[in-house]
C-alpha cells in the first residue's frame, strides 16, 4: 500500500495508464540488486530509487578514486577514499527515504554469488570485467533470475536482457569466457563520462519495463550505440541450448583476486634516475596539450599506439610510463607484465601529480629538488 506522500511523490508515474498505483505498488515491492556502483551502477541506482524500486541490494567492495569522478555521478571529490556502496546508499537515501537499501561491501566470487543472488528477483549487471559478467550470468542461469545487462567502452555501449521468461542468456551471445590479459580495460583504453549514463540509463529502463510487464524488453536483442557517430544497432539472437545450460558455477579467474605484483616507482627514486643518467625510457600517456604544458622528458604516446606496437618497447634499460595520476599508467603496466612478460617496466606512483607534490618541478630543472 502506498503512503499519501508515495502518492504524490510518484503522482508522475500514477497518471499514466501504464503504470497506474498497481504498478507503481509492483516497483515497490520489487527486488533488484545492482552489481557494481560506478559508472554504469551509478545512473541504475540513482534511476531506480527515483523510481521508487523498494529494495534495492549494492554488490560494491572498492573505494573512491580521483579517477572515479569523470563518470560516476553518485561521487563528490569529498568522497574520495570512502566505501562506494556506503556512500552511495546515504545518498540514494536522502533521495528517497522509501527505499530499502541492502549493502554487499563485498567483492563478488564463486562462493558468495549464489548466497547473495538468491534472495533477489532482478540482478543488474554494472560490472567491468569478463570474469565478473560470465558470474554473474551463471549465478542468475542456476537461480532463475533476469539478468540486465550493460556494458561500456570508449564510446560505445551495449545493452542486453537475458533470462527473460525462458529467453537467450548471457552465453548464448558470449558463448566462452575471453582472457582477461586479452581484453583491455577502461582503465587502458578509457571511456567517455557521458556513456555510462547512456547505457546505465537503458538498463534502468529495462528494469522497469520488466517489474511492469509492460513494453518489448530486450530479451533475444542486443543493442549497441555509438555515442561518436551517434548509431545504434539492434542485432537479434537466439536461445541456444547446449550454451544456456549451466547447472553448476565454474572458473572466472577474476584477475583482481590475485593481483599482479606492479613495479612501482616513487617520485624520488625517479629522480634519482634521471640525475645518475641512468638508461631509461619514459612514456608519458596524458593527453598532448598536457604533455606540452609539463612534462619530465620522454616520449609522449597514446596507450593503442603501445598496445598496437609493442615493439616499440626498448630491451634494454628500465621503461618507465607515466600519467596524470598515475592510475592509467599503473593498469598499463599491469596489462604489458600479464601478455608481453616484460619485467623490466614500471609505473611512476601517483603520477605526475605526485612527482610535483614530491616537491620536484615540470620545467628545464624539473630534476632537482624545490
Amino acid at each position: 500500500m502506498l503512503s499519501n506522500k508515495e502518492l504524490e511523490r510518484y503522482s508522475r508515474h500514477i497518471i499514466m495508464p501504464e503504470v497506474g498505483v498497481d504498478g507503481q505498488e509492483k516497483l515497490k515491492n520489487a527486488k533488484v540488486l545492482v552489481i557494481g556502483a560506478g559508472g554504469l551502477g551509478s545512473p541504475v541506482l540513482l534511476y531506480l530509487t527515483a523510481a521508487g524500486v523498494g529494495n534495492i541490494g549494492i554488490v560494491e567492495f572498492d573505494t573512491v578514486s580521483i579517477s572515479n569522478l569523470q563518470r560516476q555521478i553518485l561521487f563528490t571529490t569529498q568522497d574520495i577514499g570512502e566505501l562506494k556502496a556506503d556512500v552511495a546508499v546515504k545518498k540514494l537515501s536522502a533521495m528517497n527515504p522509501h527505499v530499502n537499501f541492502t549493502i554487499y561491501n563485498e567483492r563478488l566470487e564463486k562462493e558468495n554469488a549464489l548466497n547473495i543472488f538468491k534472495d533477489w528477483d532482478i540482478v543488474v549487471d554494472c560490472s567491468d570485467n569478463f570474469p565478473t559478467r560470465f558470474l554473474v550470468s551463471d549465478a542468475t542461469v542456476i537461480l532463475n533470475k533476469v539478468l540486465v545487462y550493460g556494458a561500456i567502452f570508449k564510446f560505445e555501449g551495449q545493452v542486453s536482457v537475458f533470462n527473460y521468461k525462458g529467453g537467450p542468456t548471457y552465453r548464448c551471445l558470449f558463448p566462452e569466457q575471453p582472457q582477461e590479459s586479452e581484453i583491455p580495460s577502461c582503465s587502458t583504453i578509457g571511456v567517455i563520462g557521458v556513456i555510462p549514463g547512456i547505457i546505465g540509463t537503458m538498463q534502468a529502463s529495462e528494469v522497469i519495463k520488466i517489474i511492469l510487464e509492460k513494453g518489448e524488453v530486450l530479451s533475444g536483442v542486443l543493442v549497441m550505440f555509438d555515442a561518436l557517430n551517434f548509431d545504434m544497432n539492434k542485432i537479434n539472437f537466439l536461445r541456444n541450448e547446449t550454451s544456456a545450460n549451466v547447472s553448476e558455477l565454474g572458473e572466472y579467474e577474476v584477475s583482481c583476486k590475485n593481483e599482479v605484483l606492479i613495479n612501482n616507482l616513487l617520485p624520488k627514486e625517479l629522480n634519482n634516475m634521471l640525475l645518475s643518467k641512468a638508461e631509461i625510457k619514459i612514456f608519458d600517456l596524458r593527453e598532448p596539450h598536457l604533455f606540452n604544458d609539463y612534462n619530465i622528458g620522454g616520449e609522449n604516446i597514446d596507450v593503442e599506439n603501445i598496445f598496437n606496437n609493442p615493439e616499440l618497447l626498448p630491451k634494454k634499460g628500465k621503461i618507465i610510463f607515466v600519467c596524470e595520476f598515475g592510475q592509467k599508467s599503473k593498469a598499463l603496466v599491469e596489462y604489458i607484465q600479464e601478455k608481453e612478460n616484460i619485467d623490466n617496466i614500471y609505473n611512476l606512483k601517483g603520477g605526475i601529480s605526485a612527482w610535483i607534490e614530491a616537491g620536484f618541478g615540470v620545467d628545464k630543472n624539473c630534476f632537482t629538488p624545490k
